[in-house]
C-alpha cells in the first residue's frame, strides 16, 4: 500500500521529480533529499510528465526557476496545476537572484527552495509544506470562486454577497462533511470589487482588517488570527474588504496578493472573490489561475457586453484560458429581445446561469439594511441564487477526498501505458 501523498516517508522510499537541465542544481537537490527518497530528473520542457507522474506517483515536483529556465518552469507549472492539482510543486533557485523568486511567486508555486542554502533547508521546507497540507487541507484546499465584472454597476457585489450568505447557510445545515474538510469552516467573501467595500455595506458589517493587512500578515495566518481579525456577518460569513484608503494597494505586490488568496483556501470551505469593476488586469489574471471556477457577470446592455468582450480580450493576451470561464447573465429581462444565449455566443463563453431583473426589490431590501436572499427567499432572484449555491454545494459534497492514486487520470494513464507495454511485448 502506498504512503499517503501528503506525508513525509520515514525511509528513503519515495520519489520526487525535478525538472531541470542544470547539473549543479540536480546534484544539490539529489544530495539534499537522499535520505527521503530518490530524485528523478526531467527536461524542463518535458512532454512526458503525465506518464512519469502516473508511473512513479511522486510525493512532490520541483521546478528549476533559474533565469534561463524560468519560462519553461512557469509553463510546466500551469500544466501541473491544471492536470494534477493535488500534487505539491516547489520552485528551486537562488534567493539572491530576485528574478528567480519573482518568477516563482508569479507562477504560484507552493514553496521556494534556496539552493544556495544548506541542504537541510530543502528538507525542512519540504517537510513543512507537506505537513501543512496534511494537517490543514486534509489533502484538498477549499474552493475559490471568482466573480468577474468588466465595470461597476453590473450587480457583481450583490451577487457575491447573496451567494456567500446562501452558500454558508447550506453548509451549516449539512450534517456530514467530506473527509479531510473538518479543518475548514464556512464561507469567506473577499470584497475586492469597486466601488470599494460595498460588500461590507450590503452586509451591514464593519471591518478594521483589510486585504492589505492580510497580505502583510501572510506568514502569521492561522485560525486564531482569522477568527479575531476578520469581520464576520451575523450569519458567520467572514468578510475581507479592500482598505478604506485604496492607495495602500500600491504597497503590496500582485504575487503576494494572490498568495493570500491561495492561503485562505486552507481555512475556508469556499471563498468568493468579488472582482466586479476591478481594473488591474494582471491581478485579475493571476487570481483567475488560482480559482477553481470563474463566473463572468454581464447584463443585456451594449456597454456591458462591449466592456466584457474587451476584458476577455485583455485576459487572453495574458495567457488566461477563457474557455474555462462561464457566463452569468444578470438583470435579465425577457422583454429586451436579447437572449442570454446570444450574449454568451458573442462573448464566446458557456452560459452558466441567468438571474432575473429585480432591481426594485433588491434596492428596497438594501434601503432597509437587509439582503433580499434572507428576507424574501421566494423571490425569483433569491431562488436563482439558491440554485447557484446548491450547485456549488453539491459539487463540494460529492468530492470523496480520494488520494491521487485513485484519480481517474491515474487509472486512464496507467491503463494506456500498460496497454502499450503489453502490445509491444505481444508483438
Amino acid at each position: 500500500m502506498n504512503a499517503p501523498r501528503d506525508s513525509i516517508p520515514e525511509t528513503g522510499a519515495e520519489t520526487y521529480l525535478f525538472a531541470s537541465s542544470n547539473g549543479g542544481h540536480i546534484t544539490w537537490l539529489t544530495d539534499a533529499l537522499t535520505r527521503l527518497g530518490s530524485v528523478v530528473v526531467l527536461a524542463p520542457d518535458t512532454k512526458s510528465i503525465d506518464e512519469r507522474i502516473a508511473l512513479l506517483g511522486p510525493v512532490a515536483v520541483f521546478l528549476d526557476f533559474s533565469p534561463d529556465q524560468s519560462a519553461a518552469a512557469s509553463q510546466l507549472h500551469q500544466r501541473l496545476k491544471r492536470d494534477w492539482p493535488a500534487l505539491p510543486v516547489l520552485a528551486t533557485g537562488v534567493s539572491a537572484e530576485p528574478a528567480a523568486m519573482l518568477a516563482a511567486l508569479r507562477a504560484g508555486v507552493d514553496d521556494f527552495v534556496d539552493i544556495a542554502a544548506p541542504p537541510a533547508e530543502a528538507v525542512n521546507t519540504l517537510r513543512a509544506l507537506l505537513e501543512r497540507r496534511s494537517s490543514i487541507q486534509g489533502g484538498m484546499r477549499g474552493n475559490t470562486l471568482a466573480l468577474l465584472g468588466a465595470r461597476a454597476g453590473l450587480g457583481v457585489t450583490t451577487l457575491a454577497s447573496s451567494l456567500a450568505l446562501t452558500l454558508n447557510a447550506q453548509l451549516t445545515q449539512t450534517p456530514a462533511r467530506p473527509q479531510g474538510r473538518a479543518a475548514r469552516h464556512g464561507v469567506a467573501l473577499l470584497d475586492l470589487g469597486l466601488p470599494a467595500r460595498d460588500g461590507l455595506l450590503y452586509l451591514d458589517t464593519q471591518s478594521g482588517f483589510s486585504f492589505v493587512d492580510g497580505v502583510r500578515n501572510l506568514r502569521r495566518l492561522d485560525q486564531t488570527l482569522l477568527h479575531t481579525a476578520l469581520a464576520h456577518h451575523t450569519s458567520g460569513v467572514a468578510v475581507l474588504p479592500l482598505p478604506a484608503s485604496l492607495s495602500q494597494i500600491r504597497e503590496i505586490s500582485h504575487a503576494d496578493s494572490v498568495a493570500l488568496i491561495k492561503r485562505l483556501a486552507d481555512f475556508f470551505d469556499f471563498q468568493i472573490v468579488d472582482l466586479g469593476g476591478f481594473s488591474t488586469i494582471d491581478f485579475i489574471a493571476q487570481t483567475l489561475r488560482e480559482a477553481q471556477q470563474t463566473w463572468v457577470v454581464c447584463d443585456q446592455s451594449i456597454g456591458s457586453i462591449v466592456s466584457t468582450a474587451n476584458l476577455l480580450k485583455e485576459l487572453r493576451t495574458r495567457g488566461v484560458e477563457t474557455d474555462r470561464l462561464s457566463l452569468v447573465v444578470n438583470k435579465f429581462d425577457p422583454n429586451v429581445g436579447l437572449p442570454a444565449k446570444d450574449i454568451a455566443e458573442r462573448l464566446e463563453l458557456s452560459l452558466h446561469h441567468v438571474l432575473p431583473a429585480r432591481s426594485t426589490q433588491l434596492l428596497a431590501a438594501a434601503s432597509r439594511g437587509e439582503m433580499l436572499v434572507r428576507t424574501a427567499r421566494n423571490d425569483p432572484y433569491s431562488q436563482a441564487v439558491t440554485g447557484l449555491a446548491r450547485s456549488l454545494h453539491q459539487q463540494y459534497m460529492s468530492v470523496s477526498g480520494q488520494p491521487p492514486a485513485k484519480d481517474p487520470r491515474w487509472v486512464k494513464l496507467m491503463s494506456q501505458i500498460t496497454g502499450l507495454w503489453k502490445s509491444s511485448n505481444e508483438g
